[in-house]
C-alpha cells in the first residue's frame, strides 16, 4: 500500500494514575497507526480521595491508499 496521507480524529484518554498515563491510553486507544497527536484539553475529577484525570488529544492516523 502507499502512503496517502492522515487522517485527523480526536480521542480522549483516562487514567487514575496521572496526566501521562491518561496521554498514553489515549495513544493505545489510537492504535498502531498513530501518526502524531496533540493535546487539546486536560481535566481532572476529584471525589474524596479518588482522583480521575481524562485527556483529549487531536490525533493524526495514517491514511493508506487503496
Amino acid at each position: 500500500m502507499e502512503h496517502a496521507g492522515c487522517v485527523v480524529t480526536e480521542v480522549v484518554g483516562t487514567s487514575d494514575e496521572s496526566v501521562e498515563a491518561a496521554i498514553r491510553d489515549g495513544m493505545n486507544r489510537a492504535g498502531h497507526a498513530l501518526e502524531w497527536f496533540e493535546v487539546t484539553g486536560v481535566r481532572s475529577t476529584v471525589l474524596g480521595s479518588t482522583e480521575r484525570f481524562r485527556v483529549g488529544l487531536r490525533v493524526g492516523l495514517r491514511a493508506h491508499a487503496a
